[in-house]
Formats: structure tokens, sequence, C-alpha cells
């Protein structure tokens, strides 16, 4: 061997002996056949274009990997590092950003929504308008317990600012008295104002100083640049017939980059990310808030944040759950939860993306999907059997 490669080598190996993680951190996160062939499944029986999927710890990723297609006119593969809209994902984003202005001591969760936003002073409530009995606080907002009343979604995204879609949202009579019913609703939006108020920042550039940027999420954007935007994943559903997948018109973006940039940001369900990006946020909340040295949330919040806040009431898509602050929390597994361990959280999207984090094993699952007619994606099937395969890499 010439005099440098085996000095090259000699380094190499000392380096590795010294820097174990440093040297590691090039090597790509493994790929679970078990995961892999649980999604490609649905790709084979015509249910999905693609799905990316990561399973983590709160040693590292697991597993990272792509099935299918991201286009399947272009027939261009799916990757891991391609954008899909994560819908209502969003929503612990939201939640979090009221949290830490509660860490900094700049408001309470128990303040009346009223003391942020004039327009809130004078509720009605019901079909007679009568004056609503009980103080609407920003609790109710993180928890859909708020009872307002959700206008509908304009296709291509809303274009009018924050202020503007919670003063029509104050606008309306209330359904039902604040805190008696769980009815899910855009009333992060009203959250969302709330965060521009008091901290003086638009939400989204909010959103990006406080946990993004910190976080190193550079993917995760309300904006698609063009890069991004050639790497977002196309949408689709079934047929009539149920046979094979068509294209479907997105709910939030054009497929003109530039139309979609007049957009407001929406904190019920405006990001777009990556399955990587979304881990560094769920990891952030395994490890009580913070994540290789940057602190979003202090341990008590993340606590209150993944502790049912509900009570009694019914809450969300599947059965057996509650509702924390910005969080779906299992309260007793069953059905598409049955894996999962008491006290597992997250949140799930329009177009089929979850995110799940299951504190007892210190297990997160993402899955990253685009179909808009799965019904009630909380409880797709792919979930299902993405959570099954996730669960086995733990031996359980």
């Amino acid at each position: 061997m010439p005099d440098f490669a085996i000095w090259r080598h000699s380094f190499l190996l000392v380096l590795a002996l010294l820097t174990p993680d440093l040297v590691c951190a090039a090597d790509p996160p493994p790929v679970s056949n078990n995961v892999q062939a649980a999604m490609q499944q649905y790709v084979d029986d015509g249910q999905l274009s693609g799905a990316v999927t990561l399973v983590a710890d709160r040693d590292g990723i697991r597993h990272l990997g792509a099935v299918g297609k991201s286009d399947l006119e272009t027939e261009r593969d799916l990757r891991v590092d391609d954008l899909f809209w994560i819908a209502s994902l969003s929503k612990p984003f939201a939640a979090t950003a009221v949290m830490i202005l509660q860490d900094d001591g700049r408001l309470s969760i128990d303040d009346p929504v009223s003391k942020h936003l004039a327009d809130f002073e004078q509720l009605t409530i019901g079909e007679d308008r009568r004056p609503v009995q009980t103080v609407l606080t920003i609790r109710h907002l993180l928890t859909h317990t708020s009872g307002l009343s959700s206008p509908p979604w304009p296709p291509g995204g809303d274009n009018r600012s924050l202020d503007v879609q919670a003063a029509e949202m104050a606008s309306l009579p209330l359904h039902f008295e604040p805190g008696s019913k769980w009815a899910y609703s855009n009333s992060l939006n009203v959250a969302g104002r709330i965060v521009e108020v008091v901290s003086g920042l638009p939400f989204a550039e909010f959103v990006k100083q406080r946990i993004t940027d910190p976080l190193g999420m550079h993917e995760t954007t309300f904006h698609l640049t063009d890069e991004q935007h050639a790497r977002f994943v196309r949408l689709y559903k079934l047929n009539d017939d149920k046979s094979a997948l068509v294209p479907a018109e997105h709910k939030y973006v054009t497929p003109d980059p530039e139309a979609g940039a007049a957009i407001t940001p929406s904190p019920s369900g405006g990001l777009f990310s990556t399955a990587e990006d979304l881990s560094r946020f769920y990891r952030m909340l395994l490890n009580g808030g913070e994540w290789e040295g940057v602190r979003v949330l202090s341990p008590e919040t993340v606590q209150a944040m993944t502790t049912i806040q509900t009570g009694e009431l019914k809450t969300g898509f599947t059965t057996g759950n509650g509702w924390g602050l910005g969080f779906c929390i299992v309260r007793e597994p069953q059905g598409v939860t049955r894996m999962l361990s008491p006290g597992t959280f997250g949140h799930g999207g329009a177009y089929g993306t979850q995110g799940w984090i299951d504190p007892e094993r210190g297990l997160i699952c993402i899955l990253m999907i685009q179909r808009p007619d799965l019904g009630n994606s909380d409880e797709s099937p792919m979930r299902d059997a993405f959570q099954a395969a996730a669960v086995s890499l733990f031996g359980q």
C-alpha cells in the first residue's frame, strides 16, 4: 500500500475511534423492510401514489424510507426529502407558539381571548344570538372547546389576513358555551392572531424565529420556494369506481408557485414539510422541550400540552381519546391506536399525514401521504399498518 494510502487509512481509523458520532452522521438513516412492505402494499393495490415513513426514538432515526411515486404522470420516484402539505399537523406548531409566549410570561392560556382581541368582547350563541355566558379563553382555542364557527376554506387557500379571519369568526354565533363540548374547528387561527398581537411579529415569522429555525427545520415553511415546489408531492384520489388513482385539486396550494405565495399562512393548516424535518419537532417534544441544546419549551409546558385537558368530553376522530393543548391524546388504546401506549399524543392531517409520539416506548411515528378522499384520515388503514410495523421495530 502506498505511503499516502497507509496514512489516509490510519487517519480515518483514528477519526472513527475518536469521533464516532461525527463519522456516523454521514451515514444514511436505516430502512426497515417491514415498514417498507407495509406501505408498498397500498402502492401495489393502487390505493396510494406513494408514502414516506419515519420511525425514531430518543437516540435517533430507526427508519426513514419512501415507496411509490411523487408524480404518477412523470413517474418520478418519491424521495425521503420530498415535501408534503401537512395540513392540520400545523396546529401543534400554532399551539407551541402560544405556549412559548406563556413560558415567556407574555400571556396565559387562561386569559380571555378578548384581552388580546377586542372583537371577541361581545360574543353571541345560537340562532337567537343570545349573549355567551362563559368567558372564552385561549385554553378553549387550543382544546377545540371554543364553540367557534369555522367559515368554509376557499379553494386554493385564504388570502385574508389573520385579523380579518379572526374578526369574522368572532362575528358568528357560537355553537355552544365554551368548555361544554368538543368540536374540531379552525380556532387555532384565532390563537395564531393572538401570537401576532402579543409578539408583534407575523405568525409565520414567529414560528420561523422561535421554532423551525432553532430546530434546524429549514424545509418547513408556509410558502414553497421554486426549488421546494419541484419536490412537492402531487395529489391523487381514487376515481369514481375506485379502480385507479387520478389527479386531485389541492385544497391549499395551486400548481403555480407564485399564486401560492399570496395565501395567508394558516395556523390551522398551512405548513409544508418533510418527514425528517418533522422528526426534529417531535424529538424536541419527546425530550421535554429541548433538542440538540436548543430549548423551545419548558418541560412543564410540554407536560401540560400532552396531558388531557378536556376531562371526560368525547373528543377526536377515533375512539378512546382526550385532547391536550394542541394535541390529541390516547386515553384508552383501541382500533387504530391499539398498538400504542396510553398517553401517546399527536395529530393527523387532512390528506393522511400523521405524527404521533409514544412516550412510554420513546417512539415517534411520522407518515407522509397525500390522498384527499380518505374520509376519516385519522383512522386510515395506512396509518394502522404503518404504526403496527413501526412498533414491531421495538420488538413489541
